[in-house]
């Protein structure tokens, strides 16, 4: 089936640039793999084990209150942090790496939280399976 997108133009130069870099042979099967791998990323919000999970941020320490925002957040939901991670990267800028775990949705609930937070540049949640999990 065609689609129509609209896109901005910066956006789809630098799109094609990592496209070709990866050797897609066209938009259409880049755009197939971003919407399956979309979809499977929802389908493990319906698995029903536990899962371990990263969250990376890049935020902009500057930002009122944000790291305060972040520790707050780690500390309400501190029975599915495993470990953090702070990286100063520059003077304005710091990276925050969260090991997370639980199940799925729980995981996404806490991600979505960071990465929404005023100040956060970039956000992203990685997911694994944990095989014979014994609790």
């Amino acid at each position: 089936m065609r689609i129509s997108v609209t896109i901005d133009s910066d956006l789809l130069k630098r799109f094609d640039q990592t496209i070709n870099k990866k050797k897609y042979e066209n938009r259409s099967k880049a755009f197939r793999d971003l919407v399956t791998n979309f979809l499977i990323e929802e389908e493990w919000q319906s698995l029903t084990t536990k899962v371990i999970g990263f969250v990376t941020l890049l935020y902009n320490h500057d930002t009122k209150r944000i790291t305060e925002k972040i520790t707050d957040i780690q500390h309400e939901m501190s029975k599915n942090i495993i470990s953090t991670m702070h990286i100063h990267v520059d003077r304005h800028n710091c990276v925050e790496m969260i090991a997370i775990r639980g199940l799925p949705h729980e995981l996404t609930q806490i991600s979505d939280r960071l990465i929404s937070l005023k100040g956060v540049k970039h956000g992203k949640l990685v997911i694994s399976s944990i095989e014979n999990d014994r609790d």
